[in-house]
């Protein structure tokens, strides 16, 4: 790419907003050129906005300190200094679905890391190794907004990215039935120890809203578009529960599985680890080399032996077996924050830059 496109982060002294401008110091194809939050940080540098409350492990990239807070609802204003935005702001559903449409209407591409469109009908919700297909239904959206080059893309929900990927590459064997259970780390609340000293040692069994995305989701990224829309799946069918453990990054899935065909383990292993997409194939700037990877001790995968598999866009898969009730058993691991929010939106976004969605605008 000879100019870097420039990108907008709304909500960017957040958490997620945090990780979104860590990952994009450095990127090849985009430059932070805007980072926008809510009036009461409008007007501060970025450094003076965010204060003590830096989450990441690393340092605040130099390039953003001093770049001046705008305010995420002045969108005109915002808009015309970018080429596209990501979407991390922390306001209700209603409000998220109102700001990301007046943004796409001002002809400027939303990647969103938020849920709040993940169920409108014409808006793509895509894993780019699993469905960029989906980005199809991009032009019917388009239509409806009444937009040339504005549109809303969303990735999915975290708690789905360590077993969904691995059912898609069974695909061949027809997984009928899953029951998943989560273990989930902190910060996909959007919390690290100091905020949440009483998750130390303690499990909270209940995670709101959680488990009907984790069982729903997967079947809308195998959906199929119909008449402009996008259709869900009906198989397999999942139930799950979901479980806040005291971890910070990192979400693990322990997964019973029954196919319609019955594959051999060895089967199994050959299919998930041979498994990429399109991000591989292209070879974009955050794809893994490898998108999933089995480990054959029984005490992995593990969260902090395994979770930055791949910079924390791989995902690790061990202690798959026979199961006595259901067909195999398998446990997964993905970081919730990289591959499961903010590196997915931009693994989505460079996968929609190379399809043309996503360029500079004139």
């Amino acid at each position: 790419m000879e100019k870097k496109l420039k990108v907008g982060v709304l909500g960017a002294t957040g958490m997620v907003g945090q990780r979104f401008v860590s990952l994009l110091a450095g990127h090849p194809w985009y430059e932070v050129a805007v980072v926008a939050a809510s009036p009461r940080s409008a007007g501060k540098t970025y450094e003076e906005a965010v204060g003590d409350r830096w989450k990441m492990d690393t340092p605040m990239p130099e390039a953003v300190k001093n770049l001046v807070v705008m305010n995420v609802n002045q969108v005109e204003e915002v808009a015309a200094g970018v080429d596209f935005v990501f979407s991390a702001v922390d306001m209700t559903k209603d409000e998220i679905k109102a700001i990301e449409e007046a943004y796409a209407k001002t002809e400027t591409p939303v990647v969103s890391n938020n849920s709040a469109h993940r169920w409108t009908p014409d808006v793509p919700m895509v894993i780019p190794e699993v469905n960029p297909e989906h980005f199809d239904v991009i032009p019917f959206q388009k239509k409806r907004l009444g937009t040339e080059r504005g549109f809303i893309a969303v990735k999915p929900n975290c708690s789905i990215q360590s077993y969904a990927p691995v059912l898609t590459a069974w695909k061949e064997f027809e997984p009928c039935e899953a029951v998943v259970t989560t273990y989930q780390a902190i910060s996909g609340a959007g919390k690290t120890f100091k905020d949440w000293p009483e998750m130390m040692g303690n499990i909270i069994p209940y995670i709101g809203g959680e488990e009907e995305k984790s069982e729903q989701e997967p079947l809308r990224i195998w959906g199929k578009i119909e008449n402009g829309v996008i259709v869900k799946a009906q198989s397999p069918v999942i139930t799950c529960q979901c479980v806040r453990v005291p971890v910070l990054n990192g979400h693990t899935a322990a997964v019973f599985v029954r196919f319609n065909k019955k594959p051999t383990k060895e089967q199994l292993i050959e299919a998930m680890t041979s498994y990429k997409g399109l991000p591989q194939e292209l070879n974009l700037p955050s794809a893994p080399k490898q998108f999933i990877q089995y480990l054959t001790e029984d005490n992995r995968p593990q969260v902090t032996l395994d979770v930055d598999f791949e910079r924390g866009m791989g995902i690790s898969v061990g202690r798959l077996r026979e199961d006595t009730v259901y067909d195999y058993k398998f446990i997964g691991l993905s970081h919730n924050t990289l591959r499961g929010a903010a590196g997915g939106a931009v693994l989505c976004a460079e996968l929609l830059t190379a399809k043309g969605y996503i360029k500079a605008k004139a």
